[in-house]
């Protein structure tokens, strides 16, 4: 149960964290288009336009992006542009065994 508890409050974690600032930041940060996230997180293209245009998205679409950029060695904190880590994994925990994976936008 504890780890279930630890895996709920990391994701509440990731989803405070990443906004869509850090989103846009991130995909100039590593070149990538829109088009080019999407192929690589799964996340449709509109998705995507959305949430930079800080309209609402699913949690689930959300965890993805972030999961795909920290697999990337980015982190997020709030307040500040997307920074690479150093030996630093991050926080968001890989969005495929939620319920609602097959959801994502």
């Amino acid at each position: 149960m504890a780890s279930q508890a630890m895996k709920i409050t990391l994701e509440r974690i990731a989803l405070f964290q990443f906004t869509p600032a850090h989103c846009a930041q991130a995909r100039a940060m590593l070149g990538w288009s829109v088009e080019e996230l999407s192929r690589e997180a799964s996340v449709s293209v509109e998705a995507i336009e959305r949430f930079e245009a800080q309209q609402d998205v699913l949690d689930v679409t959300r965890l993805a992006l972030a999961y795909r950029f920290e697999s990337e060695g980015l982190v997020f904190f709030p307040g500040f542009a997307p920074g690479r880590g150093m030996n630093l994994r991050g926080s968001t925990p890989n969005p495929v065994g939620r319920a609602d994976f097959a959801m994502i936008e």
